[in-house]
């Protein structure tokens, strides 16, 4: 008999992926439905669960941090805030089944390269309010868990790609644009911002399973990194898809794009997970951008 689960934020990048891979036949796991829900309003939480759920898995949040400088009061609002409300919810309909906190690797902050690969003993040291609302959201499931005796885990992925990705990040953006250069609808110009960074990249399908895995066989009270363990730089994945798509392009740098990041190389280490669960990424990075560039070549015909 499968297991009942609740999913936040199916509707978002990760969570449109996840509810694919819960839909298939050999699925451990039946998806709760939900009816339209606001993690800021706890009135809209009070009906969720007619079945209980035997785990969740919490994904929903803010997760551009631009958009967190900007309006950091809503990101704490919508990550932490949100966070507690979901709590309270689910300790008034009786819950204390295994709870998964999808946190971020951008908690770690500025890390030494001699501390590469980052580990989970690496302490966090937030520095945008992103990373700092996900950060207090993690201590406080963590302390939920404790005081409630529920089974908490906190996931702590570093960069995902794959299709479906909003083109606000480096890569989809960059594949969105070689697209149209592809497809005849603009010059050979890609605009890019700060590109000359590395960065631990995982398929989104991997980091899916990552979840799952850790629902099955995580330790609760435990943290872990969802992670490739390599790093890439990001002007060489852009390279490739141009390879790919067999065009010619011209970086160009954009102004309006340019956040110069304190933190240069990126890699971490995901031997924590990989001992408790037995996961392992999968999917070669040339498979990623080549579904991404394919997605794109869609997409940009329907804008």
């Amino acid at each position: 008999m499968k297991k009942r689960l609740f999913v936040t934020g199916l509707n978002g990048f990760v969570g449109r992926h996840l509810r694919s891979r819960l839909g298939a036949a050999d699925s451990a796991w039946e998806l709760l439905p939900a009816p339209p829900f606001d993690l800021t309003q706890p009135q809209s939480l009070q009906d969720l669960w007619p079945e209980l759920p035997d785990a969740v898995i919490h994904l929903a949040g803010q997760t551009f941090v631009p958009e967190a400088f900007r309006d950091p009061t809503n990101t704490f609002q919508i990550n932490l805030l949100g966070t507690l409300n979901l709590l309270q919810a689910l300790k008034i309909r009786g819950f204390n089944g295994r709870f998964l906190y999808v946190s971020s690797g951008d908690v770690y902050g500025l890390v030494n390269e001699s501390d590469l690969p980052i580990n989970e003993r690496q302490p966090p040291c937030p520095r945008n309010p992103y990373a700092v609302s996900k950060d207090s959201a993690e201590l406080l499931s963590l302390q939920w868990g404790m005081s409630e005796d529920w089974p908490v885990m906190i996931a702590r992925p570093f960069n995902h790609i794959g299709t479906g990705q909003q083109n606000s990040f480096a890569i989809t953006s960059a594949a969105r644009q070689i697209a149209r250069i592809k497809l005849g609808l603009q010059g050979p110009q890609v605009y890019v911002g700060d590109i000359d960074v590395t960065r631990d990249f995982l398929d989104v399908s991997d980091v899916v399973s990552a979840y799952l895995a850790l629902l099955h066989s995580g330790v609760p009270g435990q943290i872990y990194n969802i992670c490739s363990g390599k790093e890439q730089s990001i002007r060489n994945l852009i390279e490739q898809l141009a390879d790919i798509a067999q065009v010619e392009m011209e970086l160009v740098e954009d102004p309006a794009r340019l956040r110069r990041s304190e933190q240069r190389r990126v890699c971490g280490s995901a031997a924590k997970l990989q001992q408790a669960t037995g996961w392992m990424p999968k999917t070669p990075i040339e498979q990623s951008l080549r579904a991404i560039l394919t997605d794109w070549e869609t997409r940009v015909l329907q804008e």
